[in-house]
């Protein structure tokens, strides 16, 4: 029996990144033999333990044979006899098909270390046209080592892999989940043009046009170290409300970027023209956009609207300014006007709003516009 460290461990400390997570390969054993060591088994379509102590995984080496369309379609095979190259040749990339010994020697069989140095994203074989994953996993990879480069077979076989239909078979919770991890990465337009250069954007999130604006900003948005809602929303921010709720009823995006991309596109022009609005626009703002409940929200709301302007003129003074309105309609005591209310309950919500807007109108006259 040998074990292997494989995969993204092995690919980063060649890069010299920080290696977050271990995984492991074992070869020559059999699922008896990893318990008899005190492994845990945790895999349902192949056997992967857990190790006693450090909890990192271990799989049995493997074969896998195409059974059916989409990624699920897979029989996998595990024997003392599958060797380390036939478990590698079924990687996806070649940087991801370097095996380390526990003596710290490499297996290389791929080429992907001369693929690292050279920054290039090339298929192991063509096992990679048989998993249309593999082209959300390799888009993802472009956000994260953003100077690497698609070798141009590897483009010409995910395109065909698009125009097979193999995207098409893709379930939506995955297309999510590898979305994103891909706008979370360093450069986030480059999952979008390794996507769209190869027909699959369309497929998935057709309702999105590319355009080089649209890629300077969500790179700005990653740059600022923005959360995953600000991210989304940024992408969506110049659709229309009934594109940005298909997509996302489509891909079953988590409601909280779902709701903050919705009202950033339809609250656009009003933050743009922030400086401008009266103190009754200002106040009904922040109550369409639920501010008093949801302060960090609308921060968030702010965020994305100016990530379209900041990526080409860092100046954005409507963040600042509304944040100082929405603090003035807070300031507002609703419980205790309500109470001085309470024998014409009816008339509360007009006399809390008439207060607020009040609180605005002070607020304007002794803040100095930007």
């Amino acid at each position: 029996m040998k074990i292997y460290t494989v995969g993204g461990a092995v690919r980063d400390q060649l890069l010299g990144l920080p290696v977050k997570d271990h995984d492991h390969v074992v070869v020559g054993a059999t699922p008896d033999d990893m318990l008899r060591r005190g492994f845990r088994p945790v895999g349902k379509d192949f056997p992967v333990f857990l190790h006693p102590k450090t909890q990192e995984e271990y799989a049995l080496a493997r074969t896998e044979r195409k059974t059916a369309p989409g990624y699920r379609g897979f029989v996998f095979h595990t024997a003392p006899d599958v060797t380390l190259e036939d478990d590698l040749v079924r990687r996806d990339l070649t940087i991801n098909a370097i095996a380390q010994a526990e003596d710290g020697s490499l297996t290389d069989p791929f080429g992907g270390i001369q693929d690292i140095e050279n920054k290039v994203f090339r298929h192991v074989s063509d096992a990679f046209g048989e998993d249309p994953v593999r082209i959300l996993r390799l888009a993802r990879f472009a956000a994260r080592f953003h100077t690497f480069t698609v070798a141009p077979a590897t483009m010409e076989l995910m395109r065909r892999m698009v125009q097979d239909g193999e995207v098409d078979a893709l379930v939506a919770e995955r297309v999510w989940q590898e979305v994103a991890k891909g706008l979370m990465e360093a450069r986030p337009s480059r999952m979008l043009t390794v996507l769209h250069e190869c027909g699959a954007l369309a497929r998935i999130m057709g309702e999105i046009s590319i355009s080089e604006r649209l890629l300077q900003v969500v790179d700005h948005a990653a740059a600022q170290g923005h959360d995953l809602p600000v991210r989304f929303a940024v992408l969506m921010l110049h659709m229309s409300k009934d594109a940005i709720e298909q997509l996302s009823e489509r891909l079953r995006v988590p409601n909280e970027c779902r709701e903050l991309a919705v009202m950033a596109a339809r609250e656009l022009d009003n933050i743009n023209g922030a400086l401008a609005l009266s103190a009754e626009a200002i106040v009904s703002l922040c109550e369409r956009c639920d501010g008093l409940r949801k302060p960090q929200r609308f921060v968030q709301m702010l965020d994305a609207i100016a990530c379209n302007v900041q990526a080409q003129d860092p100046a954005f003074p409507q963040s600042a300014w509304l944040q100082a309105m929405l603090a003035a309609v807070r300031g507002v005591d609703a419980g205790a006007l309500a109470q001085a209310c309470a024998q014409e309950p009816k008339r509360i919500p007009e006399l809390i709003h008439a207060a607020r807007v009040e609180a605005v109108t002070n607020a304007i006259s002794s803040t100095e516009l930007p």
